[in-house]
Order: C-alpha cells, then sequence, then structure tokens
C-alpha cells in the first residue's frame, strides 16, 4: 500500500526511532518499502537501514534530488514521506488505510493528500502554542501522505527553492490537504 521516503544525513539515531514507529505498520501489511534516500552518511545510518530491511538509496544530491529519486523507484502506489525523528502516533495505521481507500474511491476527480497532526506535546509549551499560531499551513514534519500520481503530476520536491518540502505542501494546496487525527510524534 505504502513507500514510505525517509531522507537522512548522519541521522543515525533519530532514524532508528522513526523505523522503530514503522513496525507495527508494515506487520499490518501498509507498509510495501522503507526507503532510506541517505547523502552519504558517516555514522551507521547505512547499518540501521540495512538491519531494519529498507532500500537504501545514496546520493550527495541536495534534499529535494533525493526524495525525487526516492519516489521515483518506489514501488507503491502512495508514498508517505517522513523525516527521521518524527513518528506517528500507534493509531496511524487504520486512520491511513482508511484514508488511502476512500481517496481511491473518490477517484481523480477530487485527488487528496494528508498530513499528521501536530505534535500536541509541543504545542502544550508556550512556544508551540505560538508557532502552532503562527503556521497554519501544513508543515513537513508532519509528513506527508500523497499518492505517487499527483506527486508526479505537480513535479514532486523542486531544487532551487528554500525549503522543498514546505514548496511541494504549497503546491498541493490547503484544499488538497486533509490534517489526520493522528499525530506526527517528534522523538528527542
Amino acid at each position: 500500500m505504502l513507500s514510505v521516503i525517509i531522507a537522512t544525513d548522519e541521522s543515525e539515531r533519530a532514524l532508528v526511532a522513526t523505523l522503530a514507529a514503522l513496525v507495527p505498520g508494515a506487520t499490518a501489511g501498509a507498509i510495501r518499502e522503507v526507503i532510506v534516500a541517505d547523502k552519504g552518511s558517516r555514522d551507521q545510518t547505512a547499518e540501521v537501514a540495512d538491519v531494519a530491511g529498507c532500500r537504501l538509496l545514496v546520493t550527495p544530491a541536495p534534499l529535494a534530488g533525493r526524495l525525487r529519486a526516492a519516489a521515483a523507484v518506489a514501488r507503491a502506489r502512495w508514498l508517505m514521506f517522513l523525516r527521521p525523528g518524527i513518528a506517528p502516533d500507534l493509531t496511524w495505521i487504520p486512520e491511513v488505510m482508511r484514508f488511502v481507500e476512500e481517496t481511491e474511491l473518490a477517484g481523480e476527480s477530487r485527488p487528496r493528500t494528508a498530513v499528521f497532526s501536530r505534535d500536541l506535546s509541543q504545542a502544550a509549551k508556550p512556544l508551540g502554542r505560538l508557532q502552532n499560531f503562527l503556521r497554519r499551513r501544513p508543515q513537513p514534519e508532519q509528513g506527508l501522505l500523497v499518492a505517487k500520481r499527483l506527486y508526479d503530476s505537480v513535479g514532486g520536491h523542486r531544487d532551487g527553492v528554500a525549503d522543498c518540502e514546505a514548496d511541494l505542501l504549497r503546491r498541493l494546496g490547503r484544499k488538497r490537504i486533509t490534517v489526520l487525527r493522528t499525530p506526527a510524534i517528534m522523538i528527542d
């Protein structure tokens, strides 16, 4: 169902936490593959990916190029982009599967994408409340669930922009983005 794509750069510890959160999804059959798009890390990132059974794509390309390359080789019809150190709450599996099924039933006339809700533990802090107020748009740390066909039709992650992940979210547009109830938790 899903190809999960995680771009890494010296991300060994953060990658472990994210991959651990994905294990129940793989067991439930929601995840077809995990692709780690690494910049050539010198820490143990490659070993972590290997032990976890991930596909490892190593290229010195900038972030946008690594994400596009991983999306190009992904085998599933749906892509889930996550940053290392971000983990969806355990409730993500049924909600994501339901979202994908409903979106596919609606067909091409209503292409939708989804992001996880914000980490409520961060929102409880004064700085977190201010950031949530200022950031009404979905943010890259919320992950992104997008049909591969839609990702390709909008041009994927673009080079030459300050933040290729935020740029993609803007181009997808708020009207197409559903905020799931499941939070994406930042693991320290």
